[in-house]
């Protein structure tokens, strides 16, 4: 019984999350009126983990969150391979998503194909837990 009422607990925390992020989103969407800095991704970042530990299933975080482990990957590889070279760089600029933007991309396609990769790397985790 106790541990039904900390997955509703969990349940709950997740749903205002879920709530929040959509209410962002409304004036995140292009053209942005409101920006989120790194206090509120590090939260969002933070709460995912918190959930993830909770419910014992962080193995599945890097599959939730490739597109965020290879933004923060590429800023690593950028930074390293420029010290490493003293100048060079491996990307355009990082994270992954400037260098896309400055490859010509508009900024709308590169958001559209993060959200379909973080989608479809969601449901590739939820048919692993399934059942």
């Amino acid at each position: 019984e106790a541990l039904k009422g900390d997955l509703l607990n969990l349940m709950i925390f997740a749903g205002a999350a879920v709530g929040a992020l959509l209410g962002f989103l409304r004036f995140n969407s292009h053209p942005a009126s409101v920006f989120m800095g790194d206090v509120g991704s590090f939260a969002i970042g933070g709460g995912l983990v918190a959930l993830a530990m909770l419910t014992r299933l962080s193995l599945l975080l890097p599959i939730i969150a490739l597109t965020m482990l290879a933004s923060s990957l590429s800023d690593i590889i950028q930074i390293g391979y420029f010290k490493l070279t003293h100048g060079k760089r491996v990307f355009r600029m990082a994270p992954l998503h400037h260098h896309f933007e400055l490859g010509g991309v508009p900024e709308t396609r590169i958001v559209a194909m993060y959200m379909i990769v973080t989608a479809l790397m969601c449901l590739l985790a939820l048919t692993t837990v399934a059942g």
